[in-house]
């Protein structure tokens, strides 16, 4: 299975620099609003305001990245991916490859925010640990919605319905824990982090077993 996962996300690497329109439009998209916003608050951004405005933008461009996972992929491909892999390979790796994607955009958002937002971020390192982490729990809920929702007839919103009830408690953990890394944020991370953290490592885990326990029924439709 190991071995199936890395030939997977291989792939899905490969297409994705063959195909640059997909992330290039999602870099137009961050940069975008990182400046429309910047432009507006004239470097006035409260940054529990900045807070939530960043974690918002990288949900909209997880739905808009993660959407395609299945939706995109032609019948013909699937039936090809069939009959190669086994099922628990497939959503692993798409689950990974929409991780990582998510972290770089993510990343250059964070990048762009600091050029033009001026907030100050007192322990980058660990906002990008925490952005890693929120990446794969929005990966892993959205990854298993899209799959669902590709065999549906209403795809869009089968994909709202079901991705809703998780990706609230998701951004509402990301938001407590990135509150103290951010300078006149407030709050602690030795009292919010620990529990927070926890739940939202519980949540992508409960989230990856769901997916590698439901997909396979899904798949055979």
């Amino acid at each position: 299975m190991i071995k199936e996962i890395f030939y997977l996300l291989k792939k899905e690497l490969i297409l994705e620099w063959k195909q640059k329109y997909a992330f290039n439009g999602l870099v137009l998209y961050v940069l975008s609003m990182v400046v429309v916003i910047s432009l507006a608050f004239v470097d006035n951004m409260d940054p529990q305001t900045w807070n939530i405005i960043y974690w918002i933008i990288l949900l909209f461009v997880a739905i808009n990245a993660i959407a395609r996972s299945f939706m995109a992929e032609s019948s013909g491909h699937l039936m090809y991916l069939y009959s190669l892999a086994h099922p628990a390979s497939v959503i692993i790796a798409k689950i990974i490859y929409n991780t990582l994607l998510l972290f770089f955009i993510a990343v250059i958002a964070l990048i762009f925010f600091q050029f033009l937002g001026g907030v100050k971020i007192n322990e980058p390192m660990s906002l990008l640990a925490i952005t890693f982490a929120g990446g794969a729990a929005l990966s892993a809920n959205l990854t298993l919605v899209s799959a669902i929702s590709s065999r549906a007839e209403n795809k869009t919103t089968l994909q709202a319905v079901l991705g809703f009830p998780l990706v609230v408690p998701i951004l509402l953990l990301l938001i407590r824990l990135s509150r103290p890394l951010i300078e006149g944020a407030g709050g602690t991370m030795a009292t919010d982090g620990d529990d927070s953290l926890f739940m939202l490592a519980g949540i992508t885990f409960a989230l990856v077993v769901f997916s590698v326990i439901l997909f396979p029924f899904v798949w055979r439709e």
